[in-house]
């Protein structure tokens, strides 16, 4: 089989190990080279993301079985349209129904419509008088967002980005002047406590097939503080839930991808591809934050890593072809940890051109996957970072510390300026985590050293759960 990968980040250099594993023939488009995918692509070639007519030009000229789209910028822009209507199959939505990601009110009033219940408040505006209405029916505190796609940049959280509304009403100004009402304009949306977790699923003629769930670290810095970013990591637990969070609550994060699959059918709109799901849990459940149409970065570099790749190429031809898979994909019972080295400044204003080395052997002794970002190669064992995330270090074990663990000795293999969270995964964190989701849950509820996956918030400390072997 003859797969074409277009993007060329390190989800896609992931995506391309699974495919080249499969084992199937890899063709990449994408606009820089990648390090990782150069080795492994039988075709490379160097084309804009959203230019459907050279990508479709390569689909036909190397005669593809299928392409998958990587990023998100060529599922918004309709590649995947362009190429069905040239005769090929394709892993990716359609541009309507990609719209639940790329205008975030078309992914609320799709939910309002039919009913699903998972939204925070939220108002529209695509001027200034209705965005001074917007804040004062949400109340404080609140959340800004452009309409439009901001590659997980653009949002503005009051207590984080700015302390009053009277602040969150200058800067949703400033961000409305520079959106303008014929992007979509902002959604001013109430702020939820809890924690964020990630879900992503397969979907195919209008069915889900879940991924193990994950939870990503967005700010620049560690204790979660500086900017936002595209993720400077994430993690997953063994039996695929996270250490806040139980079953009962995943099934209905779950039950809402459901829902909002069967809403698009209804609505007949064709999506067949990767939908995740970015939720909060909330002391009253998840509650959706928003849908990305494609793979998450980092998220898919845990998923990808614990995917059972036997059938990898004809899950994606099934996909593609909207077929429900004839093997379901399967996951193995790992946890796994991902960490971004990333250039000094990444979030402000990112060191570019700093020349990073790595050890591959150290790496590889260490338990360790290296997946190549925004670099480009600068001789043996050495690449040039960009402005953006650069390499992706990729930890397995059965608990999740002992991954991030793993990572943090790789990391020791990279000389050269960078800058990566150690805080990412760390037992202090995930406790703390587990902690302020227990006390949402319980207030006033005892510590205990049981994360919520496999005990209520106010279990004893001395249920006989193996705490140590999940977290």
């Amino acid at each position: 089989m003859r797969i074409l990968l277009v993007g060329g980040g390190a989800r896609e250099h992931a995506l391309g190990e699974a495919i080249h594993s499969a084992p199937a023939e890899l063709v990449v488009v994408s606009p820089t080279e990648n390090p990782g995918l150069a080795v492994i692509a039988e075709h490379a070639y160097r084309a804009p993301l959203t230019d459907a007519a050279a990508i479709l030009k390569v689909a036909q000229t190397r005669a593809v079985d299928l392409a998958v789209l990587g990023p998100e910028a060529p599922i918004a822009a309709g590649v995947a349209d362009v190429l069905r209507g040239g005769g090929i199959p394709v892993v990716g939505p359609s541009r309507a129904a990609a719209r639940i990601e790329s205008s975030k009110r078309f992914c609320r009033e799709l939910l309002a419509r039919h009913s699903i219940d998972a939204s925070p408040r939220w108002r529209g505006a695509t001027t200034p008088d209705e965005l001074g209405r917007a804040i004062a029916e949400v109340g404080s505190p609140f959340v800004v967002k452009p309409v439009s796609l901001t590659s997980g940049k653009g949002v503005l959280v009051q207590g984080s980005d700015f302390a009053t509304a009277e602040e969150g009403a200058r800067l949703a100004r400033r961000m409305l002047s520079a959106e303008g009402g014929e992007r979509g304009g902002l959604l001013v949306e109430e702020k939820l406590e809890g924690e964020e977790f990630s879900l992503m699923a397969f979907v195919s003629d209008g069915t889900l097939y879940p991924m193990p769930l994950v939870q990503d670290y967005k700010r620049a810095l560690e204790g979660g503080q500086g900017p936002n970013t595209g993720g400077m990591g994430s993690y997953s637990q063994r039996d695929h839930l996270l250490p806040f969070l139980s079953e009962l609550q995943y099934e209905a994060a779950l039950a809402t991808m459901r829902a909002v699959v069967k809403a698009m059918v209804a609505d007949d709109l064709d999506y067949r591809g990767v939908l995740y799901g970015g939720f909060m849990l909330t002391a009253s459940g998840p509650k959706l934050l928003e849908f990305n149409a494609r793979f998450g970065d980092p998220e898919s570099l845990n998923a990808l890593t614990l995917l059972e790749r036997g059938n990898f190429a004809t899950l994606l031809s099934d996909i593609a072809h909207g077929r429900r898979p004839g093997s379901p994909p399967s996951f193995r019972l790992r946890a796994s940890v991902v960490k971004y080295a990333v250039p000094v400044g990444y979030g402000g204003s990112p060191q570019v051109g700093a020349l990073v080395g790595y050890d591959p052997v150290a790496i590889e002794r260490a338990g360790v996957r290296l997946y190549f970002g925004a670099v480009e190669a600068a001789g043996p064992d050495r690449v040039r970072f960009s402005s953006s995330r650069g390499l992706a270090l990729v930890g397995e074990a059965s608990a999740i510390w002992e991954a991030g663990t793993r990572v943090e000795e790789a990391l020791k293999a990279l000389n050269g300026p960078f800058y990566a969270r150690h805080d990412i995964a760390s037992r202090e964190d995930l406790t703390a985590r587990v902690e302020h989701m227990r006390q949402l849950l319980s207030p006033g509820a005892k510590a205990s050293p049981l994360p919520l996956s496999v005990a209520a918030p106010t279990a004893p400390a001395a249920s006989h759960a193996k705490v140590g072997q999940l977290i």
